[in-house]
C-alpha cells in the first residue's frame, strides 16, 4: 500500500508542478499526468543515482550547483519519453524540477 501511496503523491506533484510553472505543460490529460509521474519515479530510482555518482567529481567541484542542472536535464529528457509532455526551454526545466522535488518531497513526508 506505501508503493501506491507514493506513486499517487507524485501525480499529486507532478499535476501541480504542471499547473504551476509557466512552460511545462501536458497535452494528454491524465493519461498524461500518470505516464509522467511513473518515468519521473523511474527516473529518481535509477538513473538520477547513478548520474549523481558519476558527475560526483563536477557536483563537488560546483558546490552542489551541477545536481540542479543533472536534475533539470532529467526533467527535460523526459519530454523524449513521455508522448504529450512539453517542456519549452532549460528554464522552465530547472524551475520545473526544482518545483517537482520539493513537491514530491513534502508530499511523501506528510503520507
Amino acid at each position: 500500500m506505501g508503493i501506491v501511496l507514493k506513486y499517487l503523491g507524485t501525480v499529486a506533484a507532478v499535476f501541480l508542478t504542471v499547473n504551476l510553472v509557466p512552460g511545462v505543460d501536458v497535452a494528454g490529460g491524465w493519461t498524461t499526468i500518470l505516464l509522467t509521474a511513473l518515468v519521473w519515479s523511474v527516473i529518481s530510482m535509477v538513473i538520477k543515482p547513478v548520474l549523481g555518482i558519476l558527475t560526483l567529481p563536477i557536483t563537488i567541484i560546483t558546490f552542489g550547483i551541477f545536481s540542479f542542472i543533472l536534475n533539470a536535464l532529467l526533467f527535460w529528457a523526459m519530454t523524449l519519453i513521455v508522448p504529450g509532455f512539453v517542456v519549452s526551454g532549460f528554464l522552465p526545466a530547472l524551475l520545473g524540477a526544482l518545483v517537482l522535488s520539493i513537491l514530491t518531497w513534502f508530499i511523501h513526508k506528510v503520507l
